[in-house]
């Protein structure tokens, strides 16, 4: 068995899905296939969510166009023996009759029973071509088998549940081919439940840990890992290959190549990654294993963005160690808020976490109770990984630096652009 996973961008039209219908040709044997939703339809889900819970009914033109986009990917695969409207149009009216019997009020509830639609519905149509193309091909249901807690957006696996679930229902499956969902889950009681955004490749990690797989595939628009984003610096140079080590510090410090959590199920059972290009499947993309050095001396930049620095302060200079260090942290949990960056002296601890609104004022708000809390929006993390002088110049020129963190292969700063006087 190996495990596939083919992200949004991969499977945004009838030819993305043609192409992964290719890629499969051309690797025959046992495949567990993961699919992200098509192309944007998270963010457009997103939308649909954030009308729908104010009260607008705005969200049923934001849903037609997604219904509309679905339609014509259909038909962009569909023949005049083939119709594959008909797993979409079901789907679409199962969510359609959810979204107008109830009013939701619990953002993160609600969010992983209407945001998870879009795995179900690129599943069933990559599945519903793949069948009729004559491909060996199921369709499974993950939420019935990845069991998770009910921390709706970011919820943990139970992996005993999981564990027995997943192994006796891909064991009992003859087909040569499973096409299932990444990033939702469900709950013992059957509630659907999300990974976290971009939680797809974890999806994939978990199936393979499970199942033993000989690797895992994560299909991209790159040709691997990238030692920078080629859409911010010059000159990206593929890494050929890296230690999960590495991985995981570069998906951690905000690269978008893989998932955070991808690396831990895959590294505990020494299962290597392979990040390929789906534009160039002969090619020979990223190896992320145990045996791969760190030895390159190629410095790697990663650059995230959206991030809000909060400085929390005792009100009578008391020092923040101890309880108060255990009592801020609190905070932060009980929010669902995670920690990106941290750094504490004897009278503050700077904490930079994504920037989202919502959570983050309810957060000040609790901790203004008993801290003085100053904050800077609009603030990103640069960290360079094998650095040098040079290097660090080249991400820091025209920035005013608010935090740095150095060690002897990373450096780590909190920046913001300088403001013109």
């Amino acid at each position: 068995m190996v495990v596939f996973k083919f992200g949004g961008a991969s499977v945004k039209d009838a030819d993305g899905i043609r192409n992964l219908a290719s890629i499969l040709r051309q690797n025959p044997g046992k495949i567990a296939v993961v699919i992200s939703a098509f192309g944007k339809t998270t963010n457009a889900l997103e939308k649909v969510l954030k009308e729908w819970i104010e009260g607008s009914t705005t969200y049923k033109e934001y849903l037609k166009e997604i219904y509309e986009y679905h339609l014509a990917v259909a038909a962009g695969l569909s023949d005049e023996k083939n119709d594959l409207r008909k797993g979409i149009d079901k789907l679409f009216a199962l969510l359609s009759e959810y979204l107008e019997t109830k009013r939701g009020t619990d953002y993160d509830f609600e969010y992983d029973q209407v945001v998870s639609f879009g795995e179900l519905w690129s599943t069933t149509l990559v599945a519903d071509y793949l069948s009729a193309a004559g491909y060996d091909v199921e369709w499974v249901d993950i939420r019935n088998y990845l069991i998770t807690d009910d921390r709706y957006r970011d919820a943990d696996v139970l992996w005993g549940e999981s564990s027995s679930r997943i192994g006796k229902k891909f064991a009992a499956s003859e087909k040569e081919i499973i096409v299932t969902q990444g990033f939702i889950g469900g709950t013992a009681a059957g509630t659907t439940t999300t990974l976290g955004r971009e939680g797809s490749d974890y999806t994939a990690a978990i199936l393979a840990n499970i199942l033993d797989a000989e690797k895992v595939v994560v299909w991209k628009d790159v040709p691997g890992f990238l030692n920078c984003d080629p859409g911010w610096l010059d000159g990206a140079v593929r890494l050929k290959e890296m230690s999960y080590k590495e991985a995981v510090e570069m998906s951690f410090s905000g690269a978008k190549v893989i998932h955070p959590k991808t690396v831990k199920p895959l590294h505990n059972k020494n299962i290597p990654l392979y990040i390929k290009s789906f534009l160039d499947p002969s090619s020979e993309g990223t190896l992320v294993t145990s045996a791969a050095g760190d030895a390159s001396d190629i410095p790697v930049f990663i650059r995230k963005e959206n991030q809000i620095l909060v400085s929390v302060l005792p009100v009578d200079f008391s020092f923040v160690m101890g309880d108060n260090l255990s009592l801020v942290f609190h905070n932060f949990m009980v929010h669902g808020i995670k920690v990106n960056l941290v750094q504490a002296s004897a009278v503050s601890i700077n904490v930079c976490v994504d920037h989202e609104p919502r959570k983050i004022r309810i957060l000040i708000d609790d901790l203004s109770r008993n801290y003085k809390i100053i904050y800077n929006e609009n603030v990103e993390i640069i960290t360079v990984m094998r650095h040098t002088e040079d290097a660090i110049k080249k991400v820091i020129s025209g920035r005013e630096i608010l935090l740095e963190q150095k060690t002897r292969r990373v450096v780590r700063f909190v920046v913001r652009k300088k403001q013109d006087n």
